[in-house]
């Protein structure tokens, strides 16, 4: 993508400067950091097909970010373009050349002790919703040893899937990968009974590591959202993907025939994925 335009320039780094811009949240300093491996099998149609992608879990003094690795490879890129045009060293944003990873789960989850709040970033707009944490876990007297911790066992219905879950209380704090918490420490693996979804901790950073930090993830990534239901969000979603070639043209990207090209393959393949889609939540 090469934007030359001078006016649409300005008004491209005008909006990405405000979604995207690295700012820190003074309060979040990091307490926790952990890396968790997704292995999903997101459609029916390719039943041998397992994706998989790493998630950062990071966790302040009173609320936890869940967020894809590769969307913050993705932030680090971007801004690095755009600095270049802020501190005058450029004054073009060129991306040409560069690498974006590629993720399927473009979204991040901010969980408190009194709710979960789900965002996803649509073109210009940055949408979310809240939904009430998960409170209706059952503890099973039985313990395991995982990746060298001791855990314990706990099994939850949540949004048409049944849930095994695994915790140490030898970390403790009541998170865990996706919308997932609520117990009496740190969930290290959660699976659902079909086999589907299994999330796995794979890395922890020491605690003496983490003084004097603080969460880094953009404040755009969750600051300034417009408060939407869930039905909504998804309806977005959706209206975007389908117009996603003239959503990007009417923020100023222009594309060579051989980008529009791939849009148009990737939509017809979103189309063919559709049919077999097997969401992580099977019901609202």
């Amino acid at each position: 993508m090469n934007f030359t335009n001078k006016h649409s320039l300005k008004f491209i780094f005008l909006f990405f400067f405000s979604m995207f811009y690295s700012q820190i949240y003074k309060n979040d300093s990091l307490r926790g950091n952990f890396t968790y491996l997704l292995k999903s099998k997101s459609n029916t149609l390719q039943p041998n097909y397992i994706h998989e992608e790493l998630f950062s879990l990071q966790i302040s003094d009173d609320r936890s970010f869940f967020i894809s690795e590769k969307a913050l490879q993705f932030d680090s890129i971007f801004l690095g373009e755009l600095k270049f045009v802020d501190n005058g060293s450029k004054n073009v944003v060129d991306f040409r050349g560069k690498s974006f990873p590629k993720s399927t789960s473009n979204f991040m989850i901010i969980q408190t002790n009194d709710y979960i709040q789900y965002y996803r970033s649509l073109g210009m707009s940055l949408l979310s919703y809240k939904s009430p944490i998960i409170t209706k876990w059952k503890l099973v007297n039985e313990t395991k040893t995982i990746n060298s911790l001791i855990c314990k066992k706990a099994e939850l219905s949540f949004k048409g899937r049944d849930w095994i879950a695994w915790y140490s209380s030898e970390i403790q704090f009541p998170y865990g990968p996706y919308k997932f918490s609520g117990l009496p420490g740190l969930i290290v693996k959660i699976t659902d009974k079909k086999g589907d979804y299994d999330f796995e901790l794979v890395k922890s950073l020491p605690t003496s590591s983490m003084r004097r930090k603080i969460i880094t993830i953009d404040k755009s990534r969750y600051e300034n959202s417009t408060l939407v239901t869930k039905n909504e969000l998804d309806k977005a979603k959706e209206n975007f993907n389908n117009n996603l070639s003239s959503s990007l043209e009417n923020m100023g990207v222009k594309f060579t025939p051989e980008q529009k090209e791939n849009l148009r393959l990737r939509q017809k393949n979103n189309e063919l994925e559709k049919k077999g889609y097997n969401p992580i939540e099977l019901e609202n």
